[in-house]
C-alpha cells in the first residue's frame, strides 16, 4: 500500500504591519486559544514555580467531574489552608459551584483544599487527577504537588506553554468560562453570606478580556493568565515572575488584535487537491482557522499525506492533512472518503434515460 503526499503551497493576501513588542515577565506565551499556535514567546519552557495559577487546573478538573450542583460540607481539610481564603468554617454547607467561584475569584486555597477533598475523596488523590489531567492536555514540563499552588513546602512547577495549554483548553469550557469571566458573585450558604470580587483586573480594566487567574508567592512572584476575544480573535497570555503583568497583558494582546489576522485556510467537507485527479471524492471534517501577521502569511503549507489504493469505503479514513507555518506544524486531521449519496427512483429513472 502507498502513501502518496502532496504539499499545497498557500498564497495569502492581507494588510497587516509589522508586529513585535516585549514584556518584563521572566517567562512568556500568547496563544491562539482555537489552534494552540503560539504568537509570543520568551523563555516559553523554563520550569518554575507558578503559584496560584495552578487553581486553573483545580477548576477544571472540579468542573469535569460533573458535582457543580452537590452540596459539599466543609471538613477539617482546611486547617492546612494559608495565605489568600474566601475564610469558609468547617461545618459549613456550600455548593462544589460556589466553592470554585471562591477559588478562582477570590484565590481561596482554604477552598481548594474543600474542592480537592470532595472530588477526589482525599487531596492526595485528587492531586493524582490533576497530573492526569496535565499529561492528557499535553502538559509535558508540569507537576502538580498540592490543588492551590503554595510553594514554601513543595509547590507546583510548570512553564508559560503548559500553562497557556491549560487555559486554552479550560476556556472552552462553558462553565469554566462563565465563572472566570465573572467580576462579583455572592453566596448564602448555612452559615454566612459573601460578596466576593474577582482580583482579575483586566476583567475591568479592559474591555476583551474574558477569563484568568493571578497567583503570588514569595518564590514565584506575579503570575497570570488571561484570556481575551476580539473579532473572532481568541487569544490566551501567560506571564511568569512579572511585576507589570496587567499591563504587559493588555499590551500582548493590543498589538495581536492589531496586526494578526484570520484566515480560513482550509473549508470543512469536500477538497480538491490542484492538480491531482487521483483523489476526487476527499473531505475533511473541520475548518483550518489560522491566525497570521504580514512575515508568516506567504510561509503556509497544506500537506496531504494520504494511501493509494484502488477501493475506499464511504467514510474511510485515508490520510492526514497538516497545517504547517514556516515547516512547523501547528494542526492537523483526518482526510475521508465522502459519504456516497444514494439516488432517488427519479433520478435513477432519469440516469437510465440519458444512458448512464
Amino acid at each position: 500500500m502507498k502513501k502518496i503526499v502532496f504539499v499545497v503551497s498557500l498564497f495569502i493576501i492581507g494588510l497587516n504591519n509589522v508586529f513585535a513588542f516585549s514584556t518584563s515577565s521572566r517567562a512568556t506565551v500568547l496563544m491562539d486559544s482555537d489552534t494552540n499556535n503560539v504568537l509570543y514567546e520568551s523563555n516559553p519552557n523554563e520550569i518554575r514555580s507558578v503559584a496560584s495559577i495552578s487553581k486553573i487546573m483545580t477548576a477544571i478538573v472540579a468542573i469535569e467531574s460533573g458535582k457543580l450542583d452537590d452540596v459539599v460540607k466543609v471538613g477539617d481539610e482546611i486547617n492546612d489552608a494559608y495565605g489568600s481564603g474566601i475564610y469558609i468554617h468547617i461545618g459549613e454547607e456550600i455548593s462544589l459551584r460556589d466553592l470554585l467561584y471562591g477559588l478562582m475569584l477570590r484565590s481561596g486555597n482554604d477552598a481548594a483544599l474543600a474542592i480537592a477533598k470532595y472530588v477526589g475523596g482525599d487531596v492526595e488523590t485528587f492531586v493524582k487527577m490533576l497530573n492526569e489531567k496535565a499529561r492528557e492536555i499535553g502538559m509535558k514540563n508540569t507537576t502538580f504537588n498540592n490543588p492551590s499552588g503554595l510553594d514554601e513546602k513543595k509547590g507546583n512547577m510548570s512553564t508559560a506553554y503548559d500553562m497557556a495549554l491549560l487555559m486554552s483548553y479550560a476556556i472552552k469550557n462553558d462553565e469554566f468560562k462563565k465563572i472566570v469571566g465573572t467580576k462579583k458573585h455572592t453566596v448564602k450558604t448555612n452559615m454566612n453570606y459573601y460578596s466576593w470580587t474577582n482580583k482579575n483586573k483586566l476583567l475591568f480594566n479592559y474591555k476583551y478580556t474574558t477569563g484568568g487567574k493571578t497567583g503570588f508567592t514569595e518564590i514565584a512572584r506575579r503570575t497570570l493568565v488571561t484570556s481575551a476575544s476580539k473579532n473572532n480573535i481568541n487569544l490566551v497570555a501567560v506571564t511568569l515572575n512579572d511585576g507589570n503583568d496587567f499591563y504587559d497583558h493588555i499590551n500582548m494582546y493590543e498589538e495581536a488584535f492589531n496586526n494578526y489576522t484570520k484566515y480560513r485556510i482550509l473549508k470543512s467537507g469536500r477538497i480538491n487537491i490542484i492538480g491531482e485527479n487521483y483523489y476526487n471524492n476527499l473531505s475533511v471534517k473541520r475548518e483550518f482557522n489560522l491566525l497570521l501577521k504580514d512575515s508568516d502569511k506567504n510561509n503556509v503549507l497544506l500537506k496531504y499525506e494520504l494511501v493509494k489504493k484502488n477501493n475506499f469505503s464511504d467514510e474511510e479514513i485515508v490520510g492526514k492533512v497538516k497545517l504547517l507555518v514556516n515547516n512547523e506544524k501547528v494542526d492537523e486531521q483526518d482526510v475521508y472518503v465522502l459519504k456516497t449519496q444514494k439516488k432517488s427512483f427519479f433520478q435513477r429513472i432519469k440516469d437510465w434515460l440519458c444512458g448512464k
